[in-house]
């Protein structure tokens, strides 16, 4: 025999008898049996063929006996009960696209970071390349000068001896 107790932190681990469930729910046993005869809650049968109730079918007869109070009949309840599922399960699917969608935006936004600061990086490397031409260049020319080819050349000559 295990001690496993998580079991009962379970949702759909059938540990409530019906005469407890009844209690809990503050219903007539017979209120449970209509629900497993009508098909809408099925509780998990043991050996010796007790209903055993989860904490989720518990969920689902209470909420019916609130509805069923309010003046809706068993088909309308269990509609409403389907819809509300449904707009459960939209609502999550809604929250984990809008999740996703912030988690998105979030890259984009450091992904525009590092492309400004890449763009501003190469603006500055442009710059020095081109401040490095312009100082070859003024070495070219410097350098033509000294040799006399290049542009300026003859003004570091003295007059014409002939």
């Amino acid at each position: 025999m295990t001690d496993d107790l998580s079991r009962l932190d379970d949702e759909d681990y059938p540990a409530v008898s019906m005469g407890q469930a009844a209690e809990l729910l503050d219903v007539q046993p017979a209120f449970l049996r209509s629900l497993d005869t009508s098909g809408v809650v099925q509780p998990h049968r043991t050996g010796g063929g007790h209903r055993r109730y989860s904490r989720r079918q518990l969920r689902v007869a209470a909420r019916l006996r609130r509805l069923l109070d309010a003046g809706h009949t068993l088909v309308s309840a269990q509609a409403i009960m389907d819809l509300e599922h449904r707009l459960d399960d939209t609502d999550q699917a809604r929250r984990r696209a809008d999740d996703a969608r912030d988690h998105a935006v979030a890259e984009l936004d450091t992904a525009r970071a590092d492309l400004r600061t890449r763009t501003d990086e190469l603006a500055a490397a442009r710059a020095r390349i081109d401040e490095l031409n312009d100082r070859i260049r003024d070495l070219d020319d410097a350098s033509d000068v000294v040799r006399g080819t290049g542009r300026g050349a003859g003004l570091l000559d003295g007059p014409d001896i002939a």
